[in-house]
């Protein structure tokens, strides 16, 4: 048996990797006043379908869709943002704070061809700020993310940031019909995909990976030429604030994300490591989503990182803590008892020990006990047993030291 395509195990040796991150994750957001959520791999259907919209690649194509036993629509989650606002609206969590900080981690689902850094069940660790129209909040939610990712020792990467306007209709509506206009006239050259989106989405053309449509897409019109003078002075505070934490960006004006729910301010992380397809996180403002799912007329502002992408980058850069890790190894039945003892003892103090469940030699006791990479080892026979002693070996320094059972603990505390 073999895990489906596009389903990946996280094996031992790996997997620390992504403890860290979830672990400064933790620590980083509550610095900035964001509390974790969980919510459920499957939602009904609808949540995605209005959420992120029903012309998206998502929608159309990618989501793991099906009916439950009792004939409902449900869908396993291919994004967080829209779990996360409905959750934000059933638990009213506005009533705690009217800006509500939330970030999530987990994984998500989107039936798509499988390559490296992406994936069918593929991770995201995400923030949400709810609540505030500010352009003050959207500055600091990509500090937030930005900070994030140097923390972890990342810092070969781009910033880049765009604003996609708003729906006044002198703003987005007329670029978008300016969009669709240059489209139409070259649609014959553009692929497959992207003639279908100049009727359903041709905002979304702007963000095709085809070389001949990225090329033909260059001479489309820019979305900051055609803003209103609300967002053009909310893009240029962003920028001000971004300025002022003195972190480096760069205006992209084909950034357009791939979900409809964006307005405004919308940003990526890019890296030339993953190939063409360069971003490992990104985000940006929302203003009609909560309302479009029940919730109150508020706006939000939030991010998603590929978990697998960002550990693909820190590769090489990650070194497991060092830890004092105790083989306990026992020669004859005595000396057996008495290492269960020492065993529990020194796992209740916090180290790491391990023991052979099977009567062995002491080479062979210690020759795993190398292999696991322990950095000492317990050895107890007869003589130790009468004495009241253990005999301990440090493996980095070979150096061998015999030490009276009730100091064991203060010994290794010691180190």
């Amino acid at each position: 048996m073999k895990s489906i395509p596009g389903m990946q195990d996280i094996l031992p040796g790996e997997v620390e990797a992504w403890q860290k991150i979830e672990a400064f994750a933790r620590d980083f957001f509550a610095r900035y006043h964001y509390q974790e959520i969980r919510t459920p791999l499957l939602e009904t259907t609808d949540l995605f379908v209005r959420g992120i919209g029903s012309e998206t690649g998502v929608v159309q194509k990618e989501m793991y869709t099906f009916d439950d036993k009792g004939g409902d629509s449900v869908t396993l989650r291919p994004e967080g943002t829209a779990s996360v606002i409905r959750a934000y609206i059933e638990h009213h969590l506005a009533h705690a704070d009217p800006v509500t900080k939330l970030f999530y981690l987990g994984a998500m689902f989107r039936y798509e061809r499988p390559q490296k850094g992406r994936l069918r069940q593929f991770h995201q660790l995400g923030c949400e700020l709810i609540g505030s129209p500010s352009p003050h909040a959207d500055a600091e939610v990509i500090q937030l993310l930005d900070g994030f990712v140097r923390g972890l020792g990342l810092s070969d990467f781009k910033l880049e940031i765009n604003s996609l306007g708003c729906l006044k209709a002198e703003c987005r509506p007329t670029y978008l019909k300016k969009v669709k206009t240059y489209f139409e006239g070259i649609a014959s050259k553009l692929c497959a995909d992207c003639q279908r989106k100049v009727t359903t989405n041709p905002l979304r053309i702007l963000d095709c990976k085809v070389e001949a449509c990225k090329k033909l897409a260059n001479s489309a019109p820019l979305i900051l030429e055609h803003q209103c003078r609300e967002c053009a002075q909310h893009f240029e505070k962003v920028e001000n604030n971004l300025k002022h934490y003195r972190i480096q960006y760069f205006v992209n004006q084909r950034i357009v994300r791939g979900l409809d729910y964006y307005d405004r301010t919308a940003f990526e992380l890019t890296s030339d490591k993953l190939g063409s397809q360069n971003a490992f996180a990104g985000g940006g403002r929302y203003s009609g989503l909560v309302k479009s799912l029940g919730g109150a007329d508020v706006t939000g502002v939030g991010f998603a990182i590929g978990l697998e992408r960002l550990v693909m980058l820190l590769e090489g850069t990650f070194v497991p803590a060092k830890s004092i890790t105790i083989y306990l190894a026992a020669l004859g039945e005595n000396a057996y008892a008495k290492i269960l003892e020492l065993a529990q003892n020194l796992r209740a103090e916090g180290f790491n020990c391990e023991m052979d469940y099977e009567e062995k030699s002491l080479k062979s006791q210690l020759r795993r006990a190398d292999k696991l990479k322990c950095s000492h080892v317990i050895i107890l026979g007869d003589d130790e047993i009468q004495k009241g002693e253990a005999q301990v070996k440090d493996f980095k320094t070979q150096a061998q030291s015999h030490i009276p059972f009730p100091q064991l603990i203060s010994h290794f505390k010691s180190l």
